[in-house]
């Protein structure tokens, strides 16, 4: 053959199958190879006892289609100016691919044929004919196939690199007469599919390889490169067809030296083979792999649309089709209405400028604000922080979003109560969606901006934004935004709410565009006052239809329920009877046998109120009921407005007060924006029904203007501008006075400084606040000289300050809990709990309550010596209690505040050893609610109280206690139901449930069939299994991952390892 001249065909012949038996497609090496081969060193011997090998005689073999994917391994083989080569391997009863070889040594051994006529034998016979003709070496690979064809063949063989890998494709033809079938391997087949999985992982790696065999096959790609143009045409050939037989004359002329100077092809096919049995056999599924390339792609489309900001966003505003595909599968949205189009196509939005927008409740503002989310996870690749008002907003968005996180590749962490890590896990390839509260949300940002890592959250979501301008919470929301706002360039900013009026204010302060909207998804307000007519009212829409009845208190919600009952029908009783005993039934096991005897009365007829007093359990049963359609009518305070997400049909004012004050118009805004939520239902009507001294109040309240918003950093002092002041400089954003100000001017209130202050100058302000903060031993203020005229004042934080503001104490009480934890060391009772839930007792709580001092005496007398001993040590005798129990007077003087913690301790305590809220609330005559109420405010303090003792070494010894208090009060269950609790969504009572269907553990809610569990699980409807489902998953894949990254840390070399910089020094 000359220089570079045509490609052989290859030519290859396989048998029709009967039964499993070994075939092989090969190629012989060529001229060049085999000239290499006279320059290598004499092979060494053959190991002594080699494994033998049963013969295995030809057997016919039928081709199909898909022959490629279902055989075992491939082998591929490199040589000289040839295509890259394959050597089929089709399993036997007991063939080569059977033998388990874990050692070094020759798998074949001396006895080379695994085919009855001795394939490697005639191969090796083949190269010492040509060894020994040298005229016969331009036609050497034309020679060496017509020994390795027979008569009959027909099948050809064409190989078609494309990257760097080689694509199989089976092309049928007629069979002829001797029952062969021609095989044509062509481009187009995905690789990973057809050939055998063992190969899959061999042909990815191939570049890498150091072996000979990859050696080869880079040389045979450099070759086939520069002759791209022919790659895919069947070159001229020779074939001569000629009987196979074994050559006499080649074995005499074989000499000894020829031996010692050559490797011969067997020892190649052996090598090869070797190193295929010993592959590795990854599991490849064809239809995952190709939904990941296909989001993967549309990820990247996404990316450069984003960063090449054209008007050409990609299938589903620059997201995948695949999250328009899970909001249809989802949520049931198939389309956007014309405002969220509008809203996402800004200019303002792509160009990733700060954005507020305002339309009213049910307008549809939540689907905008995660989209624009996953945007950013997705298409940017950074994390993303949405801080919601309400520690069940929370859990609700945790479980809708767990699914979107699932399918596309990102994290969902929850930020509320005790739950939440500072700093939050670095990740190097997923990114994280923190849904948190509005504290949880301000720690979070604390703990990147201290990290470094500010910039790696790229957008942050604000609901409800008008809640900046509502007491301390406000004023922590406006401490976040401006920290976020002063330290990262690159964080976008969404604020959306349904109630804005002075939005200018906010505007400025947050450097945003605005867009708003009136629009609505039905009918507006409809207005009608009949006082006297509330049960024909909700008789029109329910049960076939839902009505939420607002109420001015607690006690006001259930004797309206009761009231209705009363005057419905018996027909309503057989309303989905059956599902209506069944929430009772649950009701009575998550209450251990207690039910409320007026939810005993008003569920038969599909009605239930709803307030702060029901415990969590109990509330999201009717919440769960209501959804699903169960229950038909909620008798609500105002609280339900501000919550989850509970729409109707009819929304109905009792009387437009919320307890005894007026309603105010935001407050009346989000009530009657409960009716007809966009996507749940396609009408809403409103109305309120009000007495004749009221008339002109409701009609200003329905007519005029929203309430402003004004920053409350100030008035809120040392929730507000002292934290403020103390956290800028431990973070290191502000030093002296003069940075504190020029931040401070950045503010909300900042911008609102003129309307604001009056007797003071922000200056003036400024000041006294780290004044006070200096006196209080958290700050230490340091002068400097800078010449004999100018001195400056800079600050640093004091050990105590950096605990107050890690723990995110109030400073009010910074000094006090510093107090009680050094006085606790000195005689810590560790028999039992009670002094720890002393110690964490949140200190805000104790001036609401009111002890009933004859059952404080009461539990007290019941108390161990013990738990006594507590007492004793706080300085509350058991004598003071029972003089203040019969009512006596009393000359010493005893700490008030000490006396109610105390007592708030006790229901505490009772709680952790009953866990049952309704024995203990009736123990104590406490509202279940309260007592509810009571225990998570302890878990988030005690929470607090072990970041605050994490950064003071002199209470290393509380560290390790309230780690595992803070998670008793958490979830104040049996440790064996913990691990259930974990997953959003999912509380006491759906625990007990789960337990007790055999779903024991987080991986088995993960791999838990959402169907089995709706048939499992009593009132569990598919849509809760599948967010229970979503949700473990999520935090199953999120503690894996932590596990890795963890693995990859260790075993990584160290940056300042010894010699490590001298050696990629050495390298360069």
């Amino acid at each position: 053959m000359d220089e570079g001249g045509s490609r052989v065909r290859r030519r290859v012949s396989l048998p029709k199958r009967k039964r499993p038996s070994l075939g092989c497609i090969f190629v012989t090496p060529t001229a060049a190879e085999l000239e290499r081969g006279d320059e290598e060193k004499k092979e060494e011997e053959m190991v002594a006892e080699n494994r033998r090998r049963k013969t295995a005689s030809v057997i016919p073999v039928e081709v199909q289609p898909r022959l490629l994917s279902d055989s075992p391994d491939c082998l591929v083989l490199g040589g000289g100016d040839t295509n890259l080569d394959l050597l089929r391997r089709m399993p036997t009863d007991r063939g080569i691919g059977d033998q388990h070889n874990d050692s070094e040594e020759d798998m074949f051994g001396d006895y080379d044929s695994f085919t009855e006529n001795s394939f490697i034998a005639q191969a090796d016979d083949l190269e010492q004919k040509y060894m020994q003709l040298p005229e016969h070496r331009k036609h050497a690979t034309d020679f060496a196939t017509e020994n390795l064809c027979s008569e009959s063949i027909k099948n050809k063989l064409s190989v078609t690199p494309i990257g760097n890998l080689t694509e199989l494709q089976t092309d049928k033809h007629p069979e002829n007469q001797s029952g062969y079938e021609d095989v044509t391997v062509e481009p187009g087949a995905d690789l990973l599919y057809d050939v055998p999985s063992s190969q899959a992982m061999y042909f990815e790696n191939l570049q890498n390889s150091s072996n000979d065999l990859g050696d080869q096959f880079m040389k045979e790609r450099d070759w086939k490169s520069s002759s791209h143009n022919t790659v895919n045409e069947e070159l001229p050939h020779n074939c001569i067809e000629q009987p196979q037989q074994n050559d006499e004359s080649s074995s005499k002329v074989r000499t000894s030296s020829d031996m010692n100077r050559r490797t011969s092809i067997k020892d190649h096919l052996k090598s090869a083979m070797t190193g295929n049995a010993k592959a590795q056999t990854p599991v490849f599924s064809r239809s995952k792999q190709l939904k990941e390339t296909l989001l993967s792609e549309e990820i990247n489309v996404a990316k450069k649309t984003i960063e090449s900001s054209s008007n050409d966003l990609g299938p589903f505003y620059s997201l995948p089709s695949k999250v328009r595909d899970l909001y249809v599968q989802l949520k049931g949205i198939e389309k956007l209405y014309e405002w969220q189009h509008t809203c996402l196509t800004l200019k303002s939005v792509q160009e990733r400028k700060n954005l507020i927008y305002s339309l009213p409740t049910s307008g549809g503002k939540t689907l905008v604000a995660e989209i624009l989310m996953l945007q950013e996870l997705l298409c940017s690749r950074k994390d993303v922080l949405m801080i919601l008002p309400y520690v069940a907003i929370v859990q609700e968005k945790i479980s809708g979003l767990s699914s979107f996180g699932i399918e596309l590749g990102f994290f969902v962490e929850e930020y509320a109560g005790s739950k939440g890590r500072f700093p939050p896990t670095k990740r190097r390839e997923k990114k994280s969606l923190y849904i948190a509260t509005i504290e949880k949300g301000h720690s979070l940002v604390n703990s990147l901006i201290e990290t470094g890592r500010i910039d790696s959250l790229g957008l942050v979501v604000v609901d409800e934004l008008h809640m900046i301008g509502e007491g301390s919470r406000g004023a922590i929301l406006e401490m976040t935004l401006a920290k976020i706002l002063y330290t990262s360039k690159t964080t976008q900013i969404i604020g959306m709410s349904a109630t804005l009026n002075n939005v200018e204010d906010l505007q400025k302060f947050l450097q945003a565009e605005y867009y708003t909207s009136q629009f609505r998804p039905y009918s507006d307000t409809l207005k009608k006052m009949d006082p006297d007519h509330l049960v024909a009212l909700v008789t029109e829409v329910i049960p076939n239809y839902s009505c939420l009845v607002f109420c001015p208190s607690k006690k006001n919600c259930e004797n309206v329920a009761e009231m209705i009952c009363k005057f419905l029908s018996k027909e309503y009783l057989k309303h989905k009877e059956k599902e209506k005993c069944e929430v009772i039934k649950n009701l009575k096991n998550i209450g251990n046998g207690n039910l409320c005897p007026v939810l005993k009365r008003t569920i038969p007829f599909g009605v239930a109120y709803h307030h702060s007093g029901l415990t969590s359990d109990e509330r999201k049963l009717l919440e769960e009921a209501y959804s699903t359609g169960v229950l038909c009518l909620f008798t609500c305070t105002s609280t339900l407005a501000a919550g989850v997400n509970l729409p109707a049909r009819r929304v109905i004012l009792r009387a437009p007060y919320v307890a005894m004050e007026f309603l105010k118009r935001n407050q009346y805004k989000q009530m009657i924006g409960r009716a007809g939520r966009a996507g749940i239902d396609t009408i809403g009507e409103s109305i309120l029904i009000l007495q004749e001294k009221d008339k002109q109040q409701v009609l200003e309240l329905i007519t005029r203007p929203l309430e402003n918003c004004y920053s409350h950093l100030v008035q809120e002092f040392t929730k507000g501008i002292q934290t403020l002041f103390l956290s800028l400089i431990g973070l290191k954003i502000a030093a002296n006075l003069d940075d504190i100000y020029h931040f401070m001017n950045g503010t909300f209130f900042g911008v609102q400084q003129k309307i604001l202050l009056k007797e003071k100058s922000l200056w003036e302000i400024t000041v006294e606040s780290l004044r006070y903060l200096t006196e209080k031993g958290l700050l230490q203020k340091d002068t400097i000289y800078k010449s004999e005229e100018e001195v400056q004042h800079n600050f640093h934080i004091t050990k105590l300050g950096r605990a107050s503001f890690k723990g995110t104490i109030d400073l009010a009480y910074c000094d006090i809990l510093y107090r009680d934890l050094k006085k606790g060391l000195e005689g810590l009772v560790l028999e039992n709990l009670l002094h720890l839930i002393y110690l964490t007792t949140p200190y805000d709580l104790v001036s609401q309550c009111n002890p009933d001092w004859m059952i404080y005496f009461r539990q007290f007398s019941q108390l161990s010596p013990t738990e006594q001993n507590v007492a004793v040590i706080l300085g509350v005798s058991e004598s003071f209690i029972g003089k203040k129990a019969s009512g006596q007077a009393i000359r010493k003087k005893v700490d008030k505040d000490v006396v109610n913690r105390l007592y708030l301790s006790f229901v505490l305590y009772s709680l952790l050893k009953e866990t049952n809220i309704w024995t203990v609330s009736e123990k104590f005559n406490m509202p279940r609610g309260y007592v509810q109420n009571l225990l998570s405010g302890a878990a988030s303090f005690s929470s607090c109280v072990l970041h605050f003792c994490e950064e003071l070494e002199e209470f290393w010894v509380y560290r390790a206690l309230l780690v595992e208090l803070t998670k008793k009060l958490t979830y104040c269950v049996k440790a064996e139901l913990i691990p259930l609790m974990e997953v959003t969504g999912v509380l006491e009572g759906r625990a007990k449930q789960l337990y007790s269907a055999g779903y024991k553990s987080l991986m088995h809610l993960a791999n838990a069939n959402p169907e089995v569990l709706t048939r499992t699980i009593d009132h569990l409807s598919r849509r809760q299994a599948k967010q229970i489902v979503s949700s473990a998953k999520m935090l199953l894949n999120e503690k894996a991952e932590a596990l890795q990254e963890e693995v990859e840390e260790l075993l990584r070399l160290p940056s300042d390892f010894p010699g490590a910089v001298a050696s990629s020094t050495d390298k360069a």
